[in-house]
């Protein structure tokens, strides 16, 4: 979960996610068949490999965090508490979640965001700090302490198959929908409740921009950045196989 520090940035994470539509292909599993080997006389029937089965990178494009992604066609299975928060620690200590301060600082700097902050390096400094901030207590807030006291799994649990579009509302929706510790579907009281608390905290580092609205605009932004960051993770290993097969064909005499 990598929060952008205003709405500009998170367009242009919008526009990322709408082109993968495009990018995608028909996506059909390639069988695999297992070279002829001695059988018993009644070989059970192989169970086919289906696309929500494909192993979870820990890298989406070999940069962003994706250690909470798992297979919604796998049996379901809690994870403890530790475990949560282990995420929630891996997302938040990550290499890629520098880079992306540094990148979202920049961004603010260019456009003038969060102007009480001035400009220059002691100004860009302040939007470094504050837009790592605004990540690491989000991650914690909604990956690991409001999962916690709620119960509630913080995973994304990615479908991998079926129509595109269908699965593109399928990941972005998730922010409303969560399974609880027993596997049944519920509301996502812990994206809600972890985004609105840290917009709340962030009163404490933006100043100037502590009315209502600033508030607002931080929920709604991040809360659509994790919906981007869902259809990322719902895409990332179709369009990974999509580009290796493409570069197999190529390298084929």
């Amino acid at each position: 979960m990598n929060h952008p520090q205003r709405l500009p940035s998170f367009l242009l994470g919008l526009l990322l996610a709408t082109s993968i539509g495009a990018t995608l292909r028909a996506q059909t599993p390639a069988s695999s068949q297992n070279p002829p080997a001695p059988a018993p006389a009644s070989p059970a029937p192989q169970k086919p490999v289906q696309p929500g089965e494909l192993p979870i990178d820990k890298r989406i494009f070999g940069v962003l965090s994706n250690y909470r992604t798992a297979n919604e066609s796998a049996t379901y299975s809690p994870i403890s508490s530790r475990r949560k928060l282990w995420i929630a620690t891996k997302d938040s200590t990550d290499g890629p979640i520098f880079l992306n301060a540094l990148v979202l600082a920049s961004i603010a700097q260019g456009d003038g965001s969060h102007p009480a902050f001035g400009q220059g390096t002691i100004g860009f400094g302040h939007r470094y700090l504050t837009g790592l901030g605004d990540q690491v207590i989000g991650n914690y807030l909604t990956e690991g302490i409001f999962p916690v006291l709620l119960h509630e799994d913080p995973r994304y649990f990615r479908r991998g198959h079926g129509l595109k579009w269908g699965r593109t509302w399928y990941a972005a929706s998730r922010i409303f929908v969560t399974k609880n510790d027993s596997g049944r579907t519920m509301f996502n009281f812990s994206e809600f409740l972890g985004n609105a608390t840290a917009a709340g905290i962030g009163n404490a580092y933006y100043p100037g921009e502590r009315t209502l609205f600033d508030n607002v605009q931080r929920f709604w932004t991040q809360l659509a950045t994790d919906s981007i960051s869902q259809i990322l993770k719902e895409f990332w290993p179709d369009i990974k196989r999509h580009y290796r097969e493409k570069h197999q064909r190529q390298s084929a005499p």
